[in-house]
Formats: C-alpha cells, structure tokens, sequence
C-alpha cells in the first residue's frame, strides 16, 4: 500500500502479492474503490492484478476507470536527457 490509502503501487513484487494488497483494502477498509498504479515494465503486471481480482476473486469489483499517460524521469546518473516512462492507473469500484 502507499501513502494514499485507495491507492495499490505495483512493483517487482509477485502479482499475487499486489492482488492480497487489493482484496486486503477493499475488505477490512470497508472501501468501495481501490487503483492500482504502475509505470513503466509493471503496467502489465497491474492489468494481470486487476483481472486476477476481478475473474477470481470478487466478481463483484469491476474496473470503472483507466487512465493512461507518460512522465518524464530526471536523467540517470551519466545521461543526459530526460527519459519518458508510460504510466496506468486502473480504478476498480464495487458495483
């Protein structure tokens, strides 16, 4: 979880790791809407997160937004120029 609590961050992790993070909030907050965010190589492992939990899970979470985009990364140490990463974020709202 992050800072923002209706918000799952995904990393490295495994996936089922992320789904746990996602059912966790969604059942013990008592939430009706969790997103997941992901930037970069982790974008399909948040679209696999958002289906596991959908499919298999809680049938009843459905995806109700997603917004994709692109930010710029400061340049890494011995480069020059600014890099642009995609990013997703998939909003997942009890219906």
């Amino acid at each position: 979880m992050s800072k923002d609590s209706n918000t799952v961050y995904i990393g490295q992790k495994p996936t089922m790791n992320y789904v746990l993070a996602v059912l966790t909030h969604i059942n013990t907050k008592n939430a009706k809407e969790v997103t997941i965010k992901a930037r970069g190589q982790a974008i399909s492992a948040a679209v696999d997160v958002a289906e596991i939990v959908n499919k298999r899970f809680m049938k009843e979470l459905g995806v109700s937004n997603i917004s994709i985009g692109t930010e710029e990364m400061p340049p890494r140490e011995g480069e020059n120029k600014y890099r642009k990463v995609s990013t997703i974020e998939i909003t997942m709202t009890k219906q």
